[in-house]
């Protein structure tokens, strides 16, 4: 018997929720990454943009960004849909993501940055809150944590990927490289 506050989810399809899942989980682990990914590559920015001093608000400025915006996300979601919101965060998540591979000095690159985990925050809470609409409460808590999933993964490869992009490519494609892959999860979360 589930608890008398909790809506029931709507019957959606199995394919279609998994569908809808993966996109989900696909812009959680943009996010993800983008906290881990960026720590390889800061020795390749400080060279090409300078700013040593500031090096660490690279990193802290999206931290801090995103960490505010989640619950401004999350009331957000409530007041005009989760849907429209997880879109918006997409978007200027990919915005910020675009404007820090631009980034001419590291001002530029701090303020992008911050852009970024303003869409970064909206991408994990309403992302958890989608998969609750979307799941019976008795299975809310499994596929939250399959989804939780793409935390430990993004720690394994972010990393990686970024000291690759920093040894094949350039810095700039640490932040390139959100874009592809969140367009697919805006046009999944879209249709």
């Amino acid at each position: 018997m589930s608890a008398p506050y909790a809506a029931p989810a709507p019957e959606v399809p199995r394919k279609t929720f998994l569908t809808i899942f993966a996109a989900l989980v696909l812009a959680m682990f943009l996010a993800a990454l983008d906290q881990t990914i960026v720590a390889t590559a800061l020795p390749t920015i400080a060279g090409d943009l300078g700013g040593v001093t500031h090096l660490a608000w690279v990193i802290t400025a999206y931290m801090l960004a995103a960490t505010a915006a989640t619950p401004l996300w999350g009331k957000l979601g409530d007041l005009y849909g989760r849907k429209l919101m997880f879109q918006s965060a997409i978007t200027i998540f990919l915005l910020g993501s675009a404007l820090s591979g631009l980034s001419a000095n590291i001002g530029q690159l701090i303020g992008f940055r911050t852009l970024q985990g303003l869409g970064a925050g909206g991408l994990m809470a309403l992302a958890m809150a989608l998969i609750a609409e979307l799941v019976p409460p008795r299975e809310r808590g499994k596929w939250q944590g399959y989804a939780q999933s793409c935390f430990v993964i993004a720690g394994v490869v972010g990393p990686l990927i970024g000291g690759a992009f920093v040894d094949h490519l350039s810095w700039p494609w640490i932040f390139y490289i959100n874009l592809p892959i969140g367009a697919v999860a805006l046009v999944v979360v879209s249709s």
